[in-house]
């Protein structure tokens, strides 16, 4: 997947895209009432514009699939003060580059925060929100060993280098380095991982980084009442075996989010919810939600008509 970089109103983005984009109103764009839906995706930590996993189950024959790196990450680069608010104020200037008026956003991992802000503060340019594993409040704080490790580990001197050595052990060891990142996804203790999941697995380690914008995640924060802001139709997704992100983050969200949706879900993969055979019922159920807001969309259309 090919990403690009493009020039905004506050500052430039790395991003690629994907699937049909008819019927726009510009040369990137996808117009108010086209044929697709645009999905704007808020990668989580070490992600970036080429990472698809969460592309998987959506029909590029009626989802534009939009995903930027985040300010840090990538080529994105970090904005003069890089928080969850000015990350939502580039999104929406990248959506006016784009010529798009209303996107679904999905709020994956360390993306929660964004994503939440984008949807509390412009909510006419949200059409729903998806929250994946999504950190919904304080995340990790300087007392927690993965803080510590995520410190010592992927700060800009050393980040380049722990992903290499990682990417490198796995190509030579990839059961066992399929075990390791198991561990940090899930509180199962045990469990079989097949050669389809080692490889898709690979196939997402092949393409993080940390960069800058690790650390900017390490200390984000979103406050209490940005996500009562939330107005827009949602639905969180979690695993109750999420070793990474708590539980807690999405009965969080849920509690504030007047009218959300939560599934939850016994799975193996646990922070990991579209890797595995059982990403099926999260994908289902995400698909779901977002064809009901779609119907619910066009019914209002036909109710008040363009004139």
């Amino acid at each position: 997947m090919k990403c690009e970089i493009l020039h905004t109103s506050r500052g430039s983005v790395e991003v690629s895209t994907y699937g049909q984009n008819i019927h726009g109103n510009g040369p990137h764009g996808n117009g108010p009432y086209g044929n697709s839906t645009p999905l704007l995706y808020i990668h989580g930590g070490q992600g970036n514009c080429h990472e698809t996993l969460f592309h998987k189950g959506f029909d590029t024959g009626k989802y534009y699939l939009i995903t930027p790196s985040r300010p840090g990450y990538g080529h994105t680069p970090l904005l003069a003060t890089t928080t969850p608010r000015t990350t939502a104020d580039l999104f929406v200037a990248l959506l006016d580059e784009l010529n798009i008026d209303r996107a679904v956003v999905v709020g994956i991992s360390a993306g929660g925060p964004a994503a939440l802000e984008l949807a509390a503060h412009y909510p006419d340019r949200v059409s729903a929100l998806l929250l994946v594993s999504a950190v919904t409040k304080e995340w990790l704080t300087p007392d927690n060993p993965r803080y510590r490790k995520g410190k010592l580990l992927f700060n800009q001197t050393m980040e380049k280098y722990s992903w290499g050595l990682f990417r490198g052990l796995y190509r030579l060891l990839p059961r066992l380095m399929a075990k390791t990142m198991f561990a940090e996804f899930s509180s199962i203790n045990q469990a079989a991982i097949s050669k389809e999941e080692i490889a898709e697995l690979y196939g997402v380690v092949s393409k993080l980084r940390s960069y800058a914008g690790f650390m900017v995640d390490l200390d984000q924060r979103v406050s209490r009442e940005t996500v009562a802001r939330v107005q827009v139709p949602t639905l969180i997704l979690h695993s109750i075996n999420d070793a990474a992100v708590d539980l807690e983050h999405a009965l969080y969200a849920n509690s504030l989010i007047r009218g959300s949706a939560l599934r939850t879900y016994n799975n193996k993969w646990g922070h990991m919810l579209w890797l595995g055979p059982e990403s099926a019922e999260p994908i289902r159920d995400a698909v779901a939600f977002l064809e009901q807001v779609n119907r619910d969309e066009q019914k209002t259309r036909s109710n008040y008509p363009i004139q």
